[in-house]
């Protein structure tokens, strides 16, 4: 009796203990994107700065690589090889209408890529993390009207303060204006930010339908939706930067920052995976709280970017607030 008690309490600890490494590693991964990704938009370059969409490319390689092994892993090689034909067999060559679907959260998520680049080159990473909540509120309106989800009193509560929040960290601020770079197009990140939340909010939505709705793995899903990300991020390549690619070739600018913003980006979907696993919403909330104020911290000492005001510490602390409000 004693010896399965003990057994029983070293599995909770074991639980507990990965979900607080899941949630650790995911706000290191959100802070470490967002701020890496950002210097290397602004750092100075003696030649051409590397294209985005290339980054985006081989990401979503790397994606299916990842999967691939994860899969492997728990089924062995052999059998998850042939696991895997199988299905590609069952539910890709069988099922091209069904496969289909796929490619509307893969466009999304290309699309959303993209801008995620282009945000970062024209807002500092403290005002984008807080901008980029307005997701959960696209994402709630969104699982209301496409998954039927019903939002009690208090979430609603938490995404009037979300709002609030968001557009006092927008307040324009004179002494702010005069300290940001004459190359700062403010205005074209913060469309970029708030397209990024509404695609992410749909697709997000989107991709939980499809999930829920087939019996297919995660794991599964997520190598076809890198598969068709991978495509079109590579018709990206070819159609938006072709002419520089031709000229100075796919990995022009590269360098080990580039590397890192490549490995960070492909293991966001895998940190996601984890803490939908072992964690809830409410300590999601705390981990996204966390992740704001360590990138307001580091933008104002590393980066040197930005300059917190008054409005905006009430704003991101609202924000903060509305944030775990909604997860409780």
């Amino acid at each position: 009796m004693e010896i399965v008690e003990s057994d029983i309490k070293m599995s909770v600890e074991r639980k507990a203990a990965l979900k607080y490494i899941a949630l650790s590693v995911l706000v290191v991964q959100t802070t470490s994107m967002v701020l890496v990704l950002r210097y290397s938009r602004t750092v100075a370059v003696e030649s051409n700065r590397y294209l985005g969409s290339t980054v985006i490319t081989l990401s979503e390689l790397l994606k299916i690589i990842i999967s691939f092994t994860v899969v492997f892993k728990k089924s062995g090689i052999e059998i998850a090889f042939n696991y895997f034909l199988r299905e590609i067999n069952d539910e890709i060559v069988k099922q091209p209408l069904e496969t289909c679907k796929l490619l509307i959260p893969a466009a999304l998520y290309t699309i959303q890529n993209n801008l995620l680049f282009l945000a970062l080159s024209n807002l500092d990473a403290a005002t984008y993390q807080v901008t980029y909540q307005l997701k959960i509120l696209v994402t709630a309106l969104f699982s209301v009207f496409m998954l039927k989800k019903r939002l009690v009193v208090t979430q609603w509560i938490a995404l009037l303060f979300l709002m609030i929040g968001v557009t006092l960290v927008q307040w324009p601020n004179e002494e702010e204006a005069e300290q940001e770079p004459k190359d700062n197009n403010r205005i074209i990140g913060l469309f970029a930010v708030i397209t990024c939340c509404i695609l992410s909010g749909f697709s997000g939505v989107y991709f939980e339908k499809l999930i829920k709705s087939t019996p297919q793995s995660l794991w599964i899903r997520n190598i076809q939706l890198s598969f068709f990300g991978f495509l079109l991020g590579a018709a990206a390549v070819l159609f938006q930067d072709f002419t520089l690619v031709r000229m100075h070739g796919f990995f022009q600018g590269y360098n080990f920052i580039t590397w890192v913003v490549i490995w960070l980006h492909a293991a966001g979907g895998i940190v996601v995976a984890l803490v939908m696993k072992y964690a809830d919403n409410i300590l999601k909330g705390f981990a996204t709280s966390v992740s704001i104020v360590l990138s307001t911290i580091f933008s104002y000492c590393l980066l040197q970017d930005f300059t917190p005001s008054l409005t905006y510490f009430l704003g991101a602390s609202i924000v903060i607030f509305s944030t775990i409000l909604y997860s409780v």
